[in-house]
């Protein structure tokens, strides 16, 4: 069947559009060409794909403001871009949105090492922070497993984490400061280098709000200095809820590592196959890692060994060596891309108190087994942030719904036991329609309201977060 032709009129607006984005924006920095812009169709969730209306690139503050005020007149929708790591289609377009990505965006804008803040530019990506202050023996504590290429706008938009948060905290606990633009185009600066802010705490409100209610184009972040050593040890388990038991033993103990991070067989064996890591055929890994002088680090790694054995470990096995050490962590930021190797799989990141695991890990079992697909466990055990795998296959009719199905069934789950649908993926178009399990119609009005104050036309990040029937009558959304 032929699509219809856009109508003059449409052709007409958009051609206005396009023009007017080109006279605030250098050379090519406006993308609309039907086979460049396929490419910022989806994000990590590539389930879904829509390609936009246009794509724009600008490279400062003032050319972000400018082409907001452009399409705040025009009344375009606009969806926010990092780097496009998003795995709840948080970065997802319509077709009739501009796309704006701030990957050009990467300076350091400064650095005290006195205050221990830097203040970069929101494209600069995660991991390049902490390169930044590499040299003096700093570092940027919330560390995604993306880190190699998410960008700091989403990690503010998402408040990330990251297997280091058991310690350190995720995002909103290491930012002092944005600049953030509104959809009109007004420049707004929250916080700055310092503790604490004067008034509301406008900040804590706009981390993790998922480009609701402005662009985030700059961020002051809080640096620290390098422990002086750390130290990982490997416990593998022959049941998944023994491990479990363990994680909340160690929690209940009162001692606290730096990160105690869990996977089950599936994604051992292919962690194991892509990274050789070194790594135990069992049912069940535990990767906790301690950080101080020497001393401490073994009289915490000694507690947490003699915790273990009450759970009969398969293997306990403490890193000899920087060498072992970074092997270890090379297998579990690799997780990710080595399941991919499998198959195709949906992410989740339902958040539960640390003493449901057990239940919770036996519970996944079951409705694993109950839909006949695969699902593998890897996540931030410490905190309780879950990551389940869930495999199928993208290529068979009804896998993709199944796939879903089982998702909703375990963050509903997650919910039940008295945890959250989302502890730093965010909830984008993944999990809009689940927001009324977790929130009451009255939860939901408080928070749409939120954003009917910064952004009144529903113009920025259209169709996320909120249930589409919930938000109708702010802007209707496809």
């Amino acid at each position: 069947m032929q699509m219809p032709e856009p109508r003059a009129d449409v052709l007409a607006r958009k051609a206005r559009i396009l023009e007017r984005l080109g006279s605030v924006l250098p050379g090519r920095a406006v993308i609309h060409d039907p086979a460049e812009t396929r490419a910022y169709e989806c994000d990590a969730l590539t389930a879904y794909r829509c390609p936009p209306l246009a794509v724009v690139l600008p490279g400062s503050t003032a050319e972000v403001a400018a082409v907001l005020k452009v399409c705040h007149e025009e009344g375009v929708p606009v969806v926010p871009r990092g780097a496009g790591t998003s795995l709840a289609g948080g970065a997802m377009p319509t077709a009739d949105c501009v796309v704006l990505g701030i990957a050009r965006m990467t300076r350091v804008l400064e650095i005290d090492y006195e205050d221990r803040i830097i203040r970069v530019e929101a494209g600069r990506t995660n991991l390049s922070v902490s390169d930044a202050v590499a040299e003096r023996d700093f570092f940027y504590a919330p560390d995604p497993s993306s880190q190699l290429a998410c960008a700091i706008a989403g990690n503010v938009a998402m408040n990330s984490g990251g297997a280091h948060c058991l310690k350190y905290g995720v995002t909103t606990n290491n930012l002092l400061g944005v600049t953030m633009v509104l959809m009109d185009g007004t420049v707004v600066e929250l916080g700055g280098g310092h503790l604490d802010a004067a008034g509301y705490d406008l900040l804590g409100l706009v981390c993790g709000s998922e480009g609701q209610l402005g662009v985030v184009t700059e961020a002051t972040l809080r640096i620290l200095r390098k422990p002086e050593g750390a130290r990982p040890v490997l416990m593998g388990f022959d049941a998944v809820e023994t491990a479990g038991r363990c994680v909340a033993d160690i929690i209940r103990a009162g001692v606290l590592p730096v990160a105690i991070e869990f996977m089950d067989r599936i994604c051992i064996r292919a962690t194991e196959d892509f990274a050789h890591a070194g790594y135990p055929d069992c049912a069940a890994l535990l990767i906790v890692e301690v950080e101080g002088a020497p001393e401490e680090i073994d009289a915490q790694l000694g507690l947490i060994c003699q915790i273990a054995r009450r759970h009969d470990p398969v293997v306990l096995r403490e890193s000899a060596s920087a060498e072992e050490s970074a092997r270890i962590w090379l297998g579990r930021k690799s997780a990710f891309g080595a399941m991919g190797r499998i198959g195709d799989y949906i992410c989740l990141d339902g958040t539960i108190p640390v003493s449901q695991l057990p239940h919770v890990l036996t519970r996944i079992a079951e409705i694993s087994a109950a839909a006949g697909l695969a699902v593998g466990n890897v996540f931030h055990a410490g905190d309780g942030n879950m990551h389940p795998l869930i495999l199928f296959d993208a290529n068979k009719p009804g896998d993709l719904e199944k796939c879903e199905a089982v998702g909703a069934e375990i963050l509903k789950l997650c919910v039940e036991v008295g945890g959250c649908l989302t502890g730093e993926h965010g909830v984008g178009v993944e999990k809009r329609e689940l927001m009324g399990v977790q929130f009451s119609a009255a939860d939901l009005e408080i928070q749409m309201a939120v954003k009917d104050v910064f952004d009144p036309g529903w113009l920025l990040n259209p169709a996320k977060v909120f249930p589409l029937e919930a938000s109708r009558g702010r802007r209707e959304v496809a």
